[in-house]
């Protein structure tokens, strides 16, 4: 029964349950002469025109934007969850597993806010991200509540495979930046496991239209992200540029910016869209939901 999941999954947070202290700052430091980012994401070496240290400076730079962007799509979940706390229904267990989803979520952004300064502190230069948040934030949540769902159960799973197929096992990355990501991953689990049931509690009563309305506008979410990701190509290539102090030529430019728009849209659209377990979640919602994901992700690959 369902309120034997948010249960469980309640006594599973409460056990992982770490503190941001114990795993950044101190002696926990990131290491700059490592990467950070698996090259599946970063795409630094397509890049025939940088050397090797120019290489790794990138790899860093994506890897700074990689924790912003979770920073800024918890922006948007967040409020997401807390309106789910509101329509309770008196399920066993539902709140409390939602309270401390929520509460997660804040601690998540507290660890990259930290993340954020110690990179800035260590990189050097200036990386810029995306923004103003709270105008990605409620574009976001300007769309049906369903929809967010969808978005929000596609990331959750995302991240969860980031790490378990592209981090844990690479000896190469930072242990320190492994670390981080391995500490969401732990809490992250649960989350996408939580999203899966209130995706179902809004699909419960839902007409074949309206869940057909919800996958048009999931699309509508990942168009504007993708937006966004063009944007962030081009601040990475800024951010590059101040960094080595190399002036890159039109022809390396658009190379840069082609070859990165699409890391990013593999990063954080592709590899969701393809993600075994969103899509089996995707197949239980019924029609042409899951068929019409798989279609479309071979453009983000």
């Amino acid at each position: 029964m369902q309120h034997h999941n948010y249960q469980t999954l309640l006594d599973v947070s409460k056990r992982v349950n770490w503190r941001i202290d114990d795993i950044i700052g101190g002696d926990k430091r990131l290491d700059f002469s490592k990467p950070f980012l698996p090259e599946a994401f970063a795409r630094t070496q397509a890049l025939s025109f940088l050397s090797d240290r120019e290489r790794l400076t990138l790899n860093h730079i994506r890897a700074h934007g990689y924790l912003a962007m979770f920073a800024l799509v918890e922006g948007f979940i967040l409020p997401f969850v807390n309106t789910a706390i509101a329509h309770d229904d008196g399920t066993p267990y539902r709140a409390p597993a939602l309270q401390q989803f929520a509460s997660e979520e804040v601690k998540h952004m507290e660890l990259f806010r930290r993340f954020l300064i110690e990179f800035r502190d260590g990189f050097g230069t200036e990386s810029s991200f995306l923004g103003p948040p709270e105008a990605i934030r409620d574009a976001v949540l300007a769309h049906s509540e369903m929809s967010v769902a969808i978005a929000t159960l596609g990331i959750e799973w995302m991240s969860q495979a980031h790490y378990v197929e592209s981090v844990r096992d690479d000896g190469d990355l930072d242990p320190q930046f492994k670390s981080l990501l391995k500490h969401h991953w732990q809490e992250e689990s649960q989350h996408a496991r939580l999203d899966a049931l209130l995706l179902k509690e809004l699909a419960r009563n839902a007409t074949a239209a309206q869940i057909e309305r919800a996958i048009d506008e999931y699309f509508e979410i990942g168009g504007f992200l993708d937006g966004g990701l063009r944007s962030l190509a081009e601040l990475d290539l800024a951010s590059f540029e101040r960094a080595t102090g190399r002036a890159l030529n039109a022809d390396q430019k658009a190379e840069f910016l082609s070859v990165q728009h699409q890391a990013l849209r593999w990063t954080f659209l592709g590899s969701a869209m393809r993600n075994k377990n969103f899509l089996a979640a995707l197949g239980e919602l019924g029609g042409s939901a899951r068929a019409r994901v798989e279609e479309a992700s071979a453009m983000f690959c």
